[in-house]
């Protein structure tokens, strides 16, 4: 373990050891004098659900905490950078922070198509919170992450769901689609037959609206609401296809420039919101899909039994595909398949 890995696994230690307890306030033990408004850069356009619900939320309850000395700037998808572009100016210090899909990173992380989530896997959130945090992947995605100067939290752990403009009775059908996808879930969906692409959120309205693609998705049902995406896709696609973790990434230079106080206030709050917003996430969700049925005539439909099988098998072949990436990833796999079997899943 390298000495820098070993800082994060204590800072992890600090900050994440009493997530779940509400810190005492730290504030006063600060220099009143000290400052701190970091730039954070979204992947979400700021219409999307989970700018506001998450991103806006922890920048309030930071400054409040803090009594305005720690505050957010926040930039929507696009602003500053694009969603691609995102680590590498937070690697780089030109934003302290942003928020990504780990889909984004799979050139620079080996475990970060295992943080995406790999489809067909988990099927309830617990299971991959528990995955991340109690068994020890988030520290291994962070020892690949830190040769680059970027700590990763998770946000929160949510559901993959897809969402298409015609109906979908059998393969041949599906086989058909052209759909808007990322990381794993393009081999996932391939797999059954469609094509794929990947489109940047805020060009996936049009892009469904014109026919570029025939479907996409955006997490699942709060998703498709918040970026208007059942206006021109009307068949929400179930069982869902996996559980997925976006992620707030840090710049290590930022973090130790931070007094010992703000930075325990900073990690205590984003933890304990990992653990309130994915149970957050999992009800809204069923209130947004119920809103999509009632007033926009979505029609909930079921993947057909062939395509269910090619996903399956696709399944198996993205964990060995996983597996061979070496280092963490072999070992995070293995963790993971070992919990699967230990479920009964495989």
């Amino acid at each position: 373990m390298t000495q820098q890995t070993k800082h994060i696994s204590r800072r992890h230690a600090l900050a994440g050891g009493a997530s779940i307890i509400a810190a005492p306030a730290l504030i006063g033990k600060a220099s009143a004098a000290e400052k701190v408004t970091w730039k954070v850069q979204s992947h979400w356009p700021k219409a999307s659900s989970s700018f506001g619900d998450s991103l806006q939320l922890i920048a309030d309850e930071l400054k409040a905490n803090t009594e305005g000395q720690f505050e957010l700037q926040l930039f929507g998808a696009g602003e500053f950078a694009k969603g691609g572009e995102i680590f590498n100016i937070v690697r780089k210090g030109v934003v302290e922070m942003g928020t990504i899909s780990p889909g984004y990173i799979q050139g620079e992380a080996v475990t970060a198509g295992l943080a995406l989530g790999v489809p067909g896997t988990f099927r309830e959130p617990w299971e991959f919170s528990h995955f991340l945090k109690n068994m020890g992947f988030e520290a291994l995605f962070n020892e690949d992450l830190a040769k680059y100067g970027v700590v990763s939290r998770a946000e929160k752990i949510y559901p993959t769901e897809l969402v298409v403009s015609k109906p979908v009775n059998s393969l041949e059908d599906f086989s058909t689609l052209k759909l808007r996808s990322s990381g794993s879930y393009l081999k996932f969906l391939e797999a059954a037959g469609a094509s794929t692409q990947s489109i940047a959120g805020p060009e996936l309205y049009s892009s469904l609206a014109s026919g570029v693609v025939d479907g996409a998705h955006w997490g699942a049902a709060q998703g498709a609401m918040s970026m208007s995406l059942w206006e021109v896709a009307k068949f929400h696609m179930k069982p869902t296809m996996g559980l997925a973790m976006d992620t707030l990434i840090m710049n290590q230079g930022a973090v130790d420039a931070l007094s010992p106080d703000l930075r325990a206030e900073f990690f205590n709050l984003v933890d304990l919101r990992f653990w309130k917003r994915t149970t957050e996430y999992q009800y809204k969700e069923k209130l947004a899909l119920s809103k999509g049925q009632a007033e926009m005539s979505v029609a909930v439909s079921q993947f057909p039994d062939d395509v269910l099988k090619k996903f399956s098998e696709a399944s198996g072949a993205i964990l060995k595909e996983e597996s061979a990436k070496g280092g963490n990833a072999a070992k995070a796999t293995d963790m993971l398949v070992g919990f699967l079997k230990g479920m009964g899943y495989i």
